[in-house]
C-alpha cells in the first residue's frame, strides 16, 4: 500500500509545455491560464545586471554580491518583453491567472404588463 502512494498522480503542474514567447497562454497539461512574467535583478548600488534565479519562490540574484562594486543589495525589475540582451540575466515566472467575477445581474419584472408573480431568481456565476 505504501508503494502505491508513491506513484499517485497528485503532483502539481509545473507548466513546462507553456510557450514562453506569449504573454498569456493555456497550459496543455492542466488547462489553466498562465501569465509569463520576466524578471531581472540589478545591483542597488551601481545598477549592473545580475544573473537572476528563483529560490523559495522569490526572485534573487545568483551570486550574493555584485561583482562590480561588492554590494549585497539588489532590486528586482519586471520586463514586459524579453530580448536577446536580457535573456542571460532574466528569469521566467509562470503565474496562474484566476478569473474574477465582479459583476452582478439584477432582473426587474413589470407586474402590470405580465401575468408573472414575482419570485426570487436564481443567480448563476
Amino acid at each position: 500500500m505504501i508503494l502505491l502512494e508513491l506513484f499517485k498522480k497528485n503532483r502539481i503542474c509545473t507548466h513546462d509545455r507553456v510557450r514562453i514567447d506569449s504573454d498569456f497562454s493555456y497550459c496543455p497539461d492542466c488547462g489553466e491560464l498562465i501569465e509569463n512574467k520576466w524578471f531581472i535583478t540589478r545591483c542597488a548600488c551601481c545598477g549592473v545586471k545580475l544573473k537572476a534565479t528563483i529560490k523559495n519562490g522569490e526572485v534573487v540574484p545568483e551570486n550574493h554580491y555584485c561583482k562590480n562594486c561588492g554590494s549585497q543589495e539588489f532590486k528586482v525589475e519586471r520586463i514586459d518583453k524579453i530580448n536577446f540582451i536580457n535573456i542571460d540575466y532574466a528569469v521566467l515566472v509562470k503565474d496562474i491567472v484566476k478569473p474574477t467575477v465582479s459583476s452582478k445581474i439584477q432582473t426587474w419584472v413589470d407586474i402590470k404588463t405580465s401575468n408573472y408573480t414575482p419570485e426570487l431568481l436564481t443567480q448563476f456565476l
